[in-house]
This record gives structure tokens, sequence and C-alpha cells, in this order.
């Protein structure tokens, strides 16, 4: 169990994590999406231990995090995270050893899949081996909270499928929270049951990517034939071209009047529209 209790964080003048309250009990992978600045990686930050909050609380377990209590069930890395410069076998073999709940079964069997060379050192792989090594390595501890921040970065499609499959089935073997922030927001929804957008240092949503699915969607149609019906609907944004507008909605589906139609909205689409659309007065 995770739980932000008016948790605030103020560098300089500026709340970075603004009274935020947030519970995360239940197992599977949650989506954090968040504008560059919004947060993300300080709450993670926080989380992990790795900094003190400068208000409210964070508990894990039902035991308060700071620097000086470390939770040990919490796995955090970060895009770019280096490694010491072993052959493959060695870091997975050292992490084996160090880690007691470490599945070292579980990362040979990845590093094989994924065509890591277990002879060659971590500096002689490319970006996207190292980058697939680490969250190998971090996906094979058993820890109960694992925290990947902006992953796959700078790595190309077929890495970000391995990647997405090898999340998949390590939250299969080893049912727990891991939250993953990143910008690549429809690719990670095939994979994340839930969804946290924060910004402004704020919660704005916390919803099921199944909600999403079933009250996103947009309305397409002649100016006069859209306005009004928004009235009774909530609007997040709208994209207006000549006579036509597309209005965002986010709420129940409706049944369209001739001359209106009604497709389903993308994730990424949602979030644009949720964050910075342009809503109605």
């Amino acid at each position: 169990m995770i739980e932000f209790k008016n948790t605030v964080k103020i560098y300089g003048k500026t709340a970075v994590i603004d009274n935020i309250n947030l519970n995360i009990a239940d197992n599977g992978i949650y989506c954090l999406l968040g504008r560059n600045g919004a947060g993300k990686t300080t709450l993670m930050k926080l989380l992990v231990g790795y900094i003190n909050i400068s208000s409210g609380e964070i508990i894990i377990d039902g035991k308060r995090v700071s620097p000086a209590h470390m939770p040990e069930n919490v796995n955090y890395i970060n895009n770019g995270a280096a490694q010491f410069n072993l052959r493959v076998k060695d870091l997975i073999n050292a992490a084996g050893n160090l880690q007691k709940d470490f599945d070292k079964d579980f990362a040979f069997e990845m590093a094989g899949r994924f065509e890591l060379d277990l002879n060659k050192k971590y500096n002689r792989l490319s970006f996207g081996m190292k980058t697939m090594l680490t969250t190998i390595l971090t996906l094979s501890n058993r820890s109960k909270i694992i925290l990947l921040d902006e992953p796959v970065t700078g790595v190309d499609a077929i890495m970000r499928d391995r990647f997405n499959s090898l999340v998949l089935e390590s939250c299969e073997n080893h049912p727990r929270i891991i939250i993953i922030s990143t910008h690549l927001i429809d690719e990670v929804a095939k994979i994340s049951e839930h969804l946290i957008i924060i910004d402004k240092g704020k919660i704005l949503l916390r919803t099921d990517i199944s909600d999403i699915d079933e009250r996103a969607y947009t309305l397409t149609g002649t100016v006069e034939a859209v306005e009004p019906m928004l009235r009774n609907l909530n609007c997040i944004g709208k994209t207006s071209i000549g006579s036509m507008v597309a209005a965002h909605i986010y709420g129940e589906r409706i049944i369209p009047p001739s001359g209106v139609t009604l497709d389903r909205m993308s994730l990424q689409d949602f979030f644009i529209n949720l964050v910075g659309g342009k809503r109605d007065e």
C-alpha cells in the first residue's frame, strides 16, 4: 500500500509537489503522465526516499518514507542509469548474489530472449541494449514496488515493444505495483491498467485505462450541429477548422445526431486535451 498524505515538496518558492493525496493499493501496471516539469520524477524520488518532503507524509505498508528510512521493497530506475562495466552475465550473477529476492533464472531467460550477448561488457552494448539490460536487472528483483522513470526514451520501436513484453511478463510472474513514467503515451497504454495524470504538482486524474476507452471520445461536425450538444457534456478541448469543429469529450457516451460523428479518443489525445486543451469557459 502506497499512501501520499497532504504531501508537499518545495524547491525555492515553487511547490513541485503540491498537497498530493494518493493511495495505490492494488498490484498492476500504472501509467504516470505529466508534462515536463509536472512533478513526475520528483514524485518517484520522494516515494523511494531519495529526497525529503517539505510537509505531509508518504507511507508504504504502514511505514513512513524518508532518506533516513528508505523503503526496502521499492526499486527505482531512471532513464540512462549506468551499470558497472562488467560482462552481461557477470552483472546478472552479481545482482543475484547481492539481492536475496533476485530472480536470476528470469534475468537470464530474458537476456537470451532479447538477444543480449552475455559475454559482452556493459560499455560495449548499444544504448538500446543497455536500457534493456537495466530493465531486466530491475524487473528481476522481486521488490513489491517498481518505479520506471522514462525507461525507453531514445530506444527504437522494436526495443520498446520488447520492453513492453518484458514488463508484462514480469508482472505476471511476480504480481506487484509497477509505475511507469513516460512520454510514449499510447505505447504504454497497451500494457497499463491504471492511469495517474499529474499537472503542476497536483494529481489531475486517477482512473483506469478502461475508463478512458469507454468515456473519452470526439464529436465532429459543423459548429452549428456540435456546439448546442456541448451544453450538457464535459468538453475538455476543441479543434476548429473553418465551419467544422471536433469537440473532445470525457463523460458518458451519447448517440450523436445525423451529421455528427463520434470517434474513440486515444490516450495521447485525451492527455493533450485534458492538460492543455482549449476548454469551454
